[in-house]
């Protein structure tokens, strides 16, 4: 999964394509290099991180949405929103799944979205809005809270009839350096669910804390931590950087198989 930040102010400047045509080049690249999903959000959701409204929010995407969906038309495009109305604009303009940060909790009305939807949806967990989530991030298990987590709205979505889930257990997101290593250690917990799971660990800060780098050179430690992820059951890899992604991932396939 290739990210498209249609933001001014994502993490990774790199990753920041505002414009359309920008955009629309950066899907280009990505596809060309191997991405089977393009994960597009108009809002950053970086530590520290002011919400925009959903208005914004829609005139960052739609017109970026439309162009890519029209220029590749075959393409495998996400939205990456917590709002139910954006998801619902998404869908109706060639988004193909809503990937959530929020896991639902921002929006109560998100999961009934979905349901009407008929899309597939990643179910993510964060430990609260991305404004204060890193606070004082604490839990009693990291890996069993967001298990809980997991669990229990694997339930709700089921019971409304959305079978088509991706669990993302929020690297980053509302969690210490300790928890986010200790999710990664104990990745395969969550594949007993029967629902693929993605990682997104790309240049963040749980690469730049141990290694003092900053976004902007972190290839080399995300590609180590995308090796694992995958050694340990990941199905998807959310990322900036798509060409070292794939030959990461063919890497692992080669030595499982020889």
């Amino acid at each position: 999964m290739g990210v498209i930040n249609l933001t001014p102010d994502s993490f990774f400047e790199n990753s920041r394509a505002p414009g359309i045509q920008e955009a629309v080049e950066t899907a280009g690249r990505m596809i060309q290099e191997g991405a089977e999903i393009l994960d597009l959000g108009a809002m950053s959701t970086r530590p520290g991180a002011e919400e925009i409204n959903a208005a914004t929010e829609l005139e960052r995407l739609i017109p970026a949405l439309w162009s890519i969906r029209q220029a590749f038309p075959g393409t495998f495009i996400s939205v990456d929103t917590y709002r139910s109305q954006v998801a619902r604009e998404a869908a109706g303009n060639g988004a193909d799944m809503i990937n959530d940060i929020s896991g639902g909790s921002f929006d109560e009305e998100m999961f009934d979205a979905i349901a009407e939807l008929s899309l597939p949806y990643v179910l993510m967990h964060t430990g609260g809005k991305p404004k204060t989530m890193q606070d004082n991030p604490v839990y009693s298990n990291v890996l069993e809270d967001v298990r809980f987590f997991f669990e229990h709205n694997i339930g709700i979505l089921h019971s409304k009839g959305i079978s088509q889930v991706i669990l993302d257990p929020g690297f980053g997101f509302g969690k210490t350096i300790e928890h986010n290593y200790r999710l990664l250690a104990g990745l395969s917990v969550f594949r007993i669910m029967g629902h693929p799971v993605m990682v997104g660990v790309s240049r963040k800060s749980l690469i730049n804390k141990i290694l003092n780098t900053a976004p902007g050179n972190a290839l080399n430690g995300t590609t180590v931590l995308n090796t694992i992820a995958l050694m340990n059951g990941a199905d998807i890899l959310r990322v900036h950087d798509v060409k070292e992604a794939v030959q990461c991932r063919m890497l692992v396939k080669a030595y499982r198989e020889y």
